[in-house]
C-alpha cells in the first residue's frame, strides 16, 4: 500500500518525513515525494523510483516552515512517473492520497467543464482540485474538506496542506488506514498510514474509523464526523512487544502479508524481466546450459506439490499448456511416490514449496532424479533442502511468511508460473516477441492491480458479520479460475473451520445442487475471459433454487452483479494474471470471517507452517 506521513511540530518536517517514509518502505512503492512550507510557499519535490533518488533531490533543500507530508506511491491511476508522484499540488492545496476514488470519471468529467487543468493520470489529483475549489469559497480548510469529502466514492485516506494556513493539517479517510500520533510534550503531531513512521517520535495514536476528519491545529487536536459532528477519540499507547513490532501495526501477521502482496509479487518478477527490451529471461535460474536450450528438449512438464502450492500447480497446468503447447501433468505430492508414476525421457519435474522443507515434496524431488528428469525448484527459501535438491531454482522472494495458512507465497509462485510459462513458449518457438512483451506488461501491472484490491479491504470486514451465519460455502471457478475457487475453500477451513468445497462451475449438475438452498453460500470467481457466459449459466442454476451468490467479478459486470448478494469488482486483466488478483479478496474474505468468529488467524488450530514428515 502507498505510505503516507503528515508532519506538524518543531523539527525539521524534511527529516521526520523521510525517515518515516523509510519505515514503510517495506509495503513496497514506485515513486515517491514530499511537500513542506517554506516562506509560505509549499515546495514540492517528486522523484520516480526509491526514497535514494527523492534523498539526492532534497539533500541540499533547506524549509523554514513546520509543516509537511509525504507520500511513497505504488502505481495504480497511471505510470509510475514524476507527474503521477505524490504529493499533487493545485493552487494552494497540496495532498497525499492513498486508496481509489470510484467516481474519479465523474469527477474528471465536471472539473474540466469548469476549466480545471488536470496535469497528472491519476485519480487522486482530482481531490485536490475539489478541496481547491471549495477553499476559495469557503477560506476554511476543514470545511472545504467536509464539503469535498461528501462528493467522494470509494476507498481512501488523504491528508491536506493549505499553504496559506502554516499550522495546520487535516485529514480523512474511509477504508485504507490512517492515523494521528501525538506528542503533547513537544507540541508534535502525526498522521501515518502506518505508526512505525511514527515510532520513534511517539508512542500515543489515535486510530482514525471510516468517514471521520482529522483537524490538527498548533494548539490541538479536533475530531469530527463526514458531517462535521464533533467526536471524541480515545487515545492509545503502544507498548509493543517485538512480535508486535514485527506485524507493523497490523492484528496479524497474516493481515500483514496479505498487504504486502504487492510488494512481494513485484520482488518475485523483478529478476527475470529486462525492463527496457520486455523480455522475460529465465538464465539465471542455474541450469548447466542455456536456459532455451533446456526447455527446447522438454517434451513434458510435472508438478508436484502440497496445499496451496498444489493449486498454484493448478493453475501453472492452464497457463503452461495453453501459451507453450506442451503437456502438463500436477500430482500432489504425498500420492506421486505411491502411484509409481512413468516419468518420460525430456520431462521437467517442477516442485513448489514455500518452505523448501515439505517431506513428500522433497521424496518426490529425490525420486525423479533417480529416474533422470530435470529438476526445477520453486521455494520461498534459499538453500532449503528441496531448494539444494533441484538441478534449477526460482525464489518467491516473499519474505518471511509466518502466518501458517499461505498468501504471498502464493500470489508469487503465481507471477513465477507466469514467466516460465513463456520462458516455455519462447523456447519452443510458439511466443512471437511482441506477444511475450504483452505477457510481460500484464504482468507488471498486477502490482498496482493488487493495490486496488486491498483498497476495498473494509468491506469483507463488514461482510464478515452476515457470511458467518452460512451453513457451508461452495466455491466456483472455470478454467484458470478453478484452482482459485479450490484455494479460497482451502482458505476458510484453514482459518474459520467451516464447511467449504471448491468445484469446477461447470460440475454443479453433477452432485453440488443437492446442497443448495438459502442456507448455502456461492462463492464464485467470475473475472472476464473466454467462460465467462458459462460461468453466468451454471449460476443461473444455483441461484434458481436459493443459492446466495458472493460474486468476483471484472469491472462493472451487470449480469454477474445482478445476480449476485455481494459483488466485488476487481481489475480488468489478462486471463493469465487474473488468478493473482481474483484470489485476494479470497484471502480476506477467509481472514475476516476468522477474526470476526474470534479464531487465531496466525496459528489455526492442528496446522503447521512447514509439514517436514511424512
Amino acid at each position: 500500500m502507498c505510505g503516507i506521513v503528515g508532519y506538524l511540530g518543531p523539527q525539521d518536517p524534511k527529516k521526520v518525513i523521510i525517515e518515516g517514509l523509510k519505515k514503510l518502505e517495506y509495503r513496497g512503492y514506485d515513486s515517491a515525494g514530499i511537500a513542506v512550507l517554506h516562506d509560505g510557499k509549499t515546495k514540492r519535490i517528486r522523484a520516480e523510483g526509491k526514497l535514494k533518488q527523492l534523498e539526492d533531490k532534497v539533500l541540499n533543500e533547506n524549509f523554514n516552515g513546520n509543516l509537511g507530508i509525504g507520500h511513497t506511491r505504488w502505481a495504480t491511476h497511471g505510470p509510475a512517473v514524476e507527474k503521477n508522484a505524490h504529493p499533487h499540488q493545485v493552487g494552494e492545496i497540496s495532498i497525499v492520497h492513498n486508496g481509489i476514488i470510484e467516481n474519479y470519471l465523474e469527477i474528471k468529467k465536471e472539473l474540466i467543464e469548469r476549466g480545471a487543468h488536470i496535469s497528472s493520470d491519476t485519480d487522486s489529483e482530482l481531490v485536490a482540485h475539489l478541496i481547491n475549489e471549495e477553499i476559495q469559497v469557503t477560506k476554511d480548510l476543514l470545511l472545504a474538506v467536509q464539503k469535498t469529502l461528501s462528493k467522494l466514492i470509494g476507498a481512501f485516506s488523504v491528508v491536506v496542506l493549505w499553504e496559506k494556513s502554516p499550522n495546520e493539517l487535516v485529514a480523512f479517510k474511509d477504508g485504507p488506514p490512517l492515523i494521528v500520533g501525538i506528542n503533547e510534550k513537544s507540541s508534535e503531531y502525526f498522521v501515518v498510514s502506518d505508526v512505525q513512521a511514527a515510532l520513534n517520535y511517539t508512542k500515543n495514536f489515535v486510530y482514525l474509523e471510516d468517514r471521520e476528519i482529522v483537524h490538527i491545529k498548533k494548539e490541538g487536536i479536533k475530531y469530527y464526523s463526514a458531517l462535521g459532528a464533533p467526536l471524541k477519540k480515545q487515545v492509545i499507547t503502544l507498548d509493543w512487544t517485538s512480535s508486535q513490532v514485527e506485524k507493523m501495526g497490523f492484528k496479524h501477521y497474516m493481515l500483514k502479508e496479505i498487504y504486502e502482496q504487492p510488494h512481494a509479487v513485484a520482488s518475485a518478477l523483478q529478476p527475470h524481466i529486462n525492463m527496457q527490451t520486455l523480455e522475460v529471461n529465465l538464465n539465471n535460474v542455474g541450469f548447466e546450459n542455456p536456459v532455451e536450450e533446456v526447455l527446447k528438449k522438454i517434451e513434458r512438464v510435472m508438478f508436484v506439490a502440497c496445499g496451496t502450492s498444489f493449486y498454484a500447480a493448478n493453475v501453472a497446468k492452464y497457463l503452461i499448456e495453453q501459451l507453450a503447447r506442451i503437456p502438463v501433468d500436477i500430482d500432489i505430492a504425498s500420492e506421486f511416490r505411491y502411484r509409481k508414476p512413468m516419468i518420460p525421457a525430456n520431462t521437467l519435474l517442477v516442485t513448489v514449496s514455500q518452505s523448501g522443507e515439505t517431506a513428500d515434496t522433497l521424496a518426490a524431488i529425490r525420486m525423479a532424479k533417480e529416474k533422470g528428469a530435470l529438476t526445477l525448484s520453486i521455494t520461498n527459501v534459499m538453500r532449503s533442502s528441496i531448494d539444494r535438491e533441484a538441478h534449477g531454482h526460482l525464489y518467491m522472494n516473499s519474505g518471511v511468511e509466518v502466518g501458517v495458512a499461505s498468501t504471498k507465497a502464493f500470489t508469487s509462485t503465481l507471477a513465477l508460473v507466469n514467466l516460465l510459462a513463456v520462458q516455455i513458449a519462447k523456447a519452443r518457438g510458439v511466443l512471437n516477441k511482441d506477444a511475450e512483451q504483452t505477457c510481460v506488461k500484464n504482468l507488471l501491472a498486477v502490482p498496482s492491480q493488487l493495490e486496488m484490491v486491498l483498497a476495498f479491504d473494509k468491506y469483507f470486514s463488514e461482510a464478515a458479520k452476515k457470511l458467518k451465519e452460512f451453513k457451508g460455502f461452495l466455491y466456483l471457478g472455470r478454467g484458470v479460475s478453478y484452482p482459485i475457487a479450490l484455494e479460497g475453500a482451502l482458505k476458510l477451513k484453514e482459518l474459520a473451520y467451516m464447511h467449504a468445497e471448491g468445484y469446477a462451475a461447470g460440475e454443479m449438475k453433477h452432485g453440488p445442487l443437492a446442497l443448495i438452498d438459502s442456507k448455502m453460500a456461492i462463492v464464485v470467481v467470475a473475472p472476464t475471459d473466454e467462460l465467462i457466459d458459462k460461468t453466468i449459466s451454471n449460476l443461473q442454476e444455483a441461484k434458481a433454487r436459493g443459492g446466495k451468490i458472493i460474486s468476483i467479478g471484472s469491472g462493472e459486470n451487470l449480469a454477474l452483479k445482478s445476480m449476485s448478494e455481494y459483488y466485488l469488482s476487481i481489475p480488468e486483466a489478462n486471463w493469465m494474471t487474473n488468478p493473482i488478483i481474483s484470489v485476494v479478496p479470497l484471502q480476506l474474505m477467509a481472514y475476516h470471517m476468522a477474526d470476526s468468529l474470534g479464531f487465531d488467524v496466525d496459528q489455526p488450530r492442528n496446522l503447521a507452517k512447514s509439514v517436514t514428515v511424512e
